[in-house]
């Protein structure tokens, strides 16, 4: 019988290629002569174009055409598209391809020159002139609240959208709980980095009138849409091809990105091929960050924690404009629940304009700023109340008979928040014991004896996964006995190529090295939606599953025909299919011989002799429900999200005198329903840590009042090296299948980093007996806030421990901080 791959640490077949350099990447494509384009962008983050001149550009050698807003016509002078509208949206806002008029934010794109190489290219940009009238910018949430000078001269107050959602009545359970407590927090911007940045390449092939673009992009269908759309072509015109991608983390997924637009229009117009390459400049100051927001938290609880009512409010910047929509604070704002049942839930956000760069989804996509909110809202009230951290989750949790849970709001995908499955209270007792929770008090004392100060933080989360509209594939046996599958998404890192093969030989009964998977290629499989939110396990590996058991189907009811045997009575393994209890067998391959009446005698084994088979005399050589070949399509599109969740808990050490702070324990227990591959899961969890590390110790984007990011380099934003994450994690798995997809999994790409500001906040806040309030923090700011907080920390360092968060005196110092607590 052929082994079950299915839940099996199947090794990558990816990696290594990718070890030994033979990757394929955008910028490896069409080896041969391409033109090169580099783009202008606008040094002010705020400025009127009054003028713009390019007449020296063209008389450079080797430059080939230029384009500024001007040049464009039809849909390419229209802004780009606002993919996911919403009705609170009241005043969304997406750039020009090349800017008209003015400019928003530092990087955005103001003219396009193409040449014969990129050296040519950037040197003819330094001879464009642009007259700018120098308009005030908003930089930050706090001045785009003040609305002292607008982004937009048409959006009042700087407000894009304000959204309310409540279930209950919050504010009046917070007036009559026993306990209350107030929390302002907040989160700054960052971005991720992939280690490939953004990249395009296209080429016209006027005898055929066919465009073909070569993109980085989480959406291979989406961006050609959009090119088809942009350029007046038909839909079938238009090829798009993700080759490898070097990472994505959302930024990827925004479409189409001017130059996805500006290379095809460039390489149609000219009649050769074009190809833009991002520099790392270009992707700190124009691709898209994430993040930033400010947070005001009114919670009411009883004598145990358990909370009676939660009254959020938020704000979110979204920078200068919106491609994307509400997604990231949307998420926030319904996710923030976590694993928990407030009676009563009200919150409401306002997305703000800035003139610095959009803001998109970056992995984990408004989670992590809401799982901040909601664990430091926890961590308070355990503090306020002198209970363990863990106590006061407990109190609060669904528990596992009251799924499916319905939270009375409205999620990203605009259906019902309702949570499928999970077990929470099992996650947590995994997390105490993982980490040593009921141990950590003997070992902080051990380690004060020594005159090191170490603390411990928890956080809990839920992710919803899988989001639709849908996605598909397509299964096709070949002659060989080989399977060749194709899905729409694409991949970027995850596995995909693995974990997809697992399903289909498991499925099919053949040999996982006999079974290839592409992705992203809209020749292979033209309709798909794309690779984000957690989505591609649930989405792509049902409609796998679903096709290749279409396929067995029709290879068993071929075989049965041939074998002159019932259905019932064959199995697939090994690459036959075999009439059980017997040795009277046919290769797979062979059934894909037989399921194609015009067939060649080139196979001994099909028997075949003639050119086509006749069959029964009395029916069609293929009937009217079926079609020729050995192949299953088929889509999967969900009824709703389904939802992970997993906790993370971490023992940090603050050096006394320099205030670094070094991880000395890390671990995990998360749950994503039935796991496709350990492995690979455990790698998607690793990675996620490593970012989450960054996010919170280390990665901002720091930018000035006049709106010039500061720190726009490598040498200037800090990521962390292998020596700055966890030696280590440890990780331990629940599995609590989901009811809602055939294989009863749920997504697990964003898990790693969602609770990395709050864990990490706690857990610092618990080693220094002070508020940490503001992420991400640095050892220089944790420095100032010892300052500030000198008797506290004196205090905590003369009396003894306990495994809760540090508890303040209540004098009049104490009104100060950001946290505020009432007993009634």
């Amino acid at each position: 019988m052929t082994t079950k791959l299915f839940g099996t640490k199947v090794n990558r077949v990816e990696d290594q290629r990718f070890l030994r350099g033979r990757g394929r990447y955008v910028d490896d494509v069409l080896p041969g002569p391409t033109l090169h384009a580099a783009v202008l962008r606008s040094p002010h983050a705020h400025a009127r174009i009054r003028a713009i001149d390019v007449d020296a550009v063209l008389d450079i050698e080797g430059v080939h055409a230029v384009w500024t807003y001007d040049d464009l016509t039809g849909a390419m002078a229209e802004p780009l598209p606002l993919l996911i509208p919403h009705p609170t949206l009241t005043h969304g806002r997406t750039q020009y391809a090349l800017a008209k008029d003015e400019v928003n934010y530092v990087g955005e794109a103001i003219a396009f020159v193409v040449a014969e190489d990129r050296y040519v290219a950037e040197d003819a940009l330094s001879a464009i002139v642009v007259d700018y009238e120098f308009l005030p910018p908003v930089v930050g949430i706090a001045a785009a609240r003040a609305a002292t000078n607008l982004v937009h001269d048409d959006v009042p107050g700087n407000v894009g959208a304000r959204m309310e959602q409540e279930n209950g009545d919050a504010r009046a359970a917070i007036a009559a709980a026993p306990h209350t407590l107030t929390l302002d927090l907040d989160i700054e911007r960052s971005a991720c980095m992939p280690m490939e940045g953004r990249g395009t390449v296209a080429r016209w092939d006027p005898d055929s009138a066919r465009l073909q673009v070569w993109t980085s992009t989480q959406t291979s269908t989406g961006v050609r849409a959009a090119v088809a759309a942009k350029l007046g072509l038909d839909l079938g015109q238009v090829d798009v091809i993700t080759p490898d991608v070097g990472g994505g983390f959302g930024v990827k997924i925004n479409h189409p990105w001017p130059e996805e637009l500006l290379v095809p229009l460039a390489a149609r117009t000219l009649g050769r091929p074009v190809k833009f390459t991002e520099d790392r400049r270009e992707h700190f100051i124009s691709s898209a960050h994430e993040r930033a927001q400010v947070q005001h938290i009114e919670v009411g609880y009883d004598d145990e924690g358990r909370i009676l009512g939660l009254d959020v409010e938020f704000w979110h910047d979204h920078g200068a404009y919106t491609p994307y929509g509400l997604i990231v604070p949307i998420i926030t704002s319904t996710q923030l629940l976590g694993p928990y049942k407030p009676a009563n839930y009200r919150v409401v956000f306002e997305s703000l304009y800035t003139n610095t760069v959009m803001v998109t989804p970056y992995r984990g996509a408004g989670r992590p700023q809401g799982c901040y909110a909601m664990e430091r809202t926890m961590d308070a009230i355990a503090k306020d109340l002198g209970k363990d951290r863990t106590e006061v989750r407990a109190v609060n949790f669904i528990q596992p008979d009251e799924f499916p849970y319905e939270h009375g709001l409205v999620f990203q995908d605009g259906r019902p928040l309702t949570y499928d499955s999970g077990d929470y209270p099992a996650s947590l007792e995994k997390i105490k014991k993982l980490v040593g929770w009921d141990e950590f008090e003997q070992f902080r004392a051990e380690m004060a004896a020594e005159g090191r100060r170490v603390g411990i933080g928890l956080a809990c989360y839920v992710e919803g996964t899988g989001v639709g509209p849908y996605e598909g594939a397509h299964v096709h046996i070949e002659t060989s006995g080989k399977v060749k599958v194709a899905t729409g998404l694409t991949t970027q890192g995850q596995g995909h190529a693995t974990a997809f093969a697992q399903i289909v030989a498991d499925e099919l009964g053949v040999r996982f090295e006999d079974v290839e998977v592409v992705t992203g290629d809209t020749r292979r499989m033209p309709y798909a939606v794309g690779t984000f939110a957690s989505r591609a396990a649930v989405m792509s590996g049902s409609a796998i599953h679903l096709a290749a058991k279409r396929a067995k189907e029709k290879a068993l009811r071929i075989a049965a025909d041939a074998l002159e045997a019932s259905v019932e009575d064959l199995e697939l393994a090994e690459g036959k299919v075999t009439v059980r209890g017997t040795d009277t067998s046919i290769d797979l391959g062979t059934v894909a011989v037989l399921s194609n009446p015009l067939r060649y005698a080139f196979d001994e084994a099909s028997k075949a002799a003639t050119q086509f088979s006749v069959g029964d005399p009395g029916k069609p050589p293929v009937a009217e429900d079926d079609e020729p070949g050995l192949e299953g399509k088929d889509f999967y599109s969900p009824e709703r999200s389904t939802f992970a969740s997993g906790m993370h808990a971490v023992i940090v050490e603050t050096d006394p005198l320099t205030a670094e702070i070094r991880i000395l324990k890390y671990a995990v227990v998360h749950d994503c329903g039935h796991l496709i591959n350990p492995m690979i899961v455990e790698g998607q969890i690793h990675g996620g840590v490593a970012q989450g590390v960054g996010g919170a110790l280390y990665e901002r984007m720091a930018y000035d009042e006049s709106g010039q990011l500061l720190n726009a380099s490598f040498m200037d934003f800090l990521m962390p090296y292998a020596s700055e994450v966890p030696e280590s994690i440890d990780i331990d798995h629940l599995e609590t299948p989901s009811p809602l997809n055939p294989l009863g999994i749920k997504g697990a790409g964003e898990a790693g980093v969602i609770p990395s500001a709050a864990v990490f906040a706690a857990a610092i806040e618990d080693a220094e007996g002070f508020p940490i309030t503001a992420m991400p923090i640095s050892p220089s700011e944790l420095f100032a806030l010892r300052k500030r907080h000198a008797p506290v920390v004196e205090e905590v360092a003369q009396r003894p421990s306990r495994n809760s968060s540090v508890e303040e005196p209540r004098d009049e110092a104490s009104r100060n901080h950001p946290t505020r607590s009432t007993d009634r």
